[in-house]
């Protein structure tokens, strides 16, 4: 079996949630590709009053995105950073961790990915209160063998009260609507980037054609342990990192919903076309995992010719609920915030997609 199918799977998964402070829905399909491996977690209820979306863009096989689906969170909420209110470090960290343990797993994945798989199917398969930690808390190198060779971008989004954080690695994105305006709440980390290349090469990685050592299109993501060897660096200083660029912004009364999605959406469509399709959609259509499902049909190529809108396809729309009453929050009418690599971002407004 080639790259692609003969015809594409429109079979979709789909969902919706909501509680108090947002409605969700998602949709996923595997389209043209001869397997489908993005994956995606929705908590609307994390804890009393987070929230929790996240989407993963595996490469190289299902497996590390399945892997995220299941445990990201759940590492979120275990970090002694989350008790303390510091969303940010707590998902730093777990993004870190995942890799780790990856590492530590490492060849076990490959010879037992059918097991393994069983394991983690289904995000949903095990709230993860009851689970042992049994994550590794070292977040240096593992380097005593090969694999897992797949990989996963992570993008996710953690709501709380007024704030929101936004983690990612990789090229899936984050988009939120604000008045109708498509702002982009991450930055996709592709080799070409200054500060992306400057690493590569210091690693001792180089550029070919737009991939990491002529393989890999992306510059960040979980896994990808062949890209992770060098024993005299750190976990953000390797070739491909693990290492989120996170954003932190105030919500105000203006902002509508944000958009996930892995890149079979953004390849197809800008972050601003996607925002004005989910407003198009939403004068008609109130069910959010439709929306959801209508833009994945808009993305599927009809043939396989150019490659575009051939790949798998995730999306989540996240729809922020208005209180009863507005009032204004602080600092309510700043714009969202462009991410800084490897920082927390606050308070620069900035222009365009």
């Amino acid at each position: 079996m080639g790259v692609y199918l003969s015809t594409p799977k429109t079979e979709k998964f789909s969902e919706d949630g909501e509680n108090g402070c947002v409605r969700y829905g998602l949709s996923s399909m595997q389209g043209w590709r001869a397997t489908m491996e993005d994956a995606h977690a929705a908590y609307p209820d994390l804890d009393a009053s987070t929230s929790f979306f996240g989407v993963y863009d595996g490469h190289g096989g299902k497996v590390v995105a399945k892997f995220c689906a299941k445990y990201l969170h759940q590492q979120v909420l275990k970090n002694e950073a989350y008790a303390a209110g510091d969303i940010g470090t707590s998902v730093q960290k777990a993004f870190f961790r995942g890799w780790r343990e990856l590492a530590v797993l490492g060849d076990k994945i490959n010879k037992f990915t059918g097991m393994i798989e069983g394991l983690i199917w289904s995000p949903r398969s095990s709230d993860g209160n009851d689970q042992a930690d049994d994550w590794a808390f070292e977040e240096g190198p593992h380097s005593d063998f090969t694999g897992p060779t797949s990989g996963c971008t992570a993008c996710v989004a953690i709501l709380r009260n007024k704030q929101l954080v936004v983690a990612n690695a990789g090229d899936s994105r984050c988009v939120i609507s604000r008045k109708g305006q498509a702002y982009n709440l991450s930055r996709d980390h592709k080799p070409d980037l200054e500060l992306e290349k400057e690493r590569i090469l210091k690693a001792g990685g180089f550029i070919h054609a737009g991939r990491v050592n002529g393989s890999l299109n992306l510059a960040r993501a979980i896994g990808d342990m062949e890209f992770k060897q060098n024993k005299f660096l750190p976990a953000e200083k390797q070739i491909v990192t693990a290492s989120p660029d996170i954003n932190t912004v105030e919500l105000c009364d203006d902002d509508e919903f944000i958009v996930l999605a892995c890149d079979g959406i953004w390849d197809c469509m800008s972050s601003q076309q996607v925002v004005d399709f989910v407003h198009e959609q939403l004068l008609s259509e109130s069910k959010l995992s439709v929306v959801c499902e209508r833009a994945l049909d808009r993305c599927l190529a009809p043939s396989t010719a150019d490659g575009e809108g051939c790949d798998n396809m995730t999306m989540i729309v996240v729809q922020f609920k208005k209180p009863e009453q507005s009032t204004e929050s602080e600092g309510g009418q700043s714009s969202p915030t462009e991410v800084a690599a490897g920082s927390y971002s606050k308070g620069k407004s900035f222009k365009g997609i």
